[in-house]
């Protein structure tokens, strides 16, 4: 088995990227969407990530795309401006192989270099389903800061919504440079 590469992502991703996001939407509840997008609106969101300035990576092996994660805007004030959110998706086959934490640890550090200060994880059913989500941000240093309960409905039950924090780079010490 080759190495596994992280790399920026670019247009050329989509296909793969959209299939991957599509088995989570339908499948799981990573995402809060029912209705899978289109190529056309991933590549949309994906130019609006980078836009922004934000990293959007790719994890790939032997030329297979595995997974994807970005980090965005966690609200759009300027006063959050040095705080980002991040999402990750992994294809089913590779989930539970180091993917995730590869392509975490790669946001991470992409985010601290561009002067970001704050990091939250939004996980849809953290307490439920997406409980490898959780453990994924707890091993990378993530710590639990609410539960926002029964806020989101789908596949027939409702879903809570966790939401974890990690500091970055210099974190609260000094004024953001952003």
């Amino acid at each position: 088995m080759t190495t596994l590469s992280i790399r920026p992502a670019g247009p050329a991703d989509i296909p793969a990227i959209t299939a991957i996001y599509a088995q989570a939407v339908l499948h799981g509840t990573a995402s809060w969407e029912i209705e899978p997008p289109d190529e056309a609106e991933m590549l949309r969101r994906q130019e609006a990530i980078l836009a922004g300035g934000y990293p959007y990576l790719v994890a790939q092996r032997d030329g297979a795309l595995l997974g994807y994660a970005y980090a965005g805007a966690y609200r759009p004030r300027p006063a959050y401006r040095a705080t980002v959110e991040n999402s990750i998706y992994i294809a089913p086959a590779a989930q539970g192989s180091g993917v995730g934490g590869a392509l975490l640890a790669a946001l991470i550090e992409a985010c601290a270099a561009r002067g970001f200060r704050q990091m939250i994880a939004v996980i849809g059913d953290g307490t439920g389903a997406s409980i490898g989500s959780r453990r994924l941000h707890e091993r990378a240093g993530f710590r639990l800061i609410g539960v926002a309960e029964k806020v989101g409905y789908k596949h027939g039950r409702w879903l809570d919504q966790m939401l974890m924090q990690k500091e970055l780079g210099e974190a609260d010490r000094v004024p953001p440079s952003l």
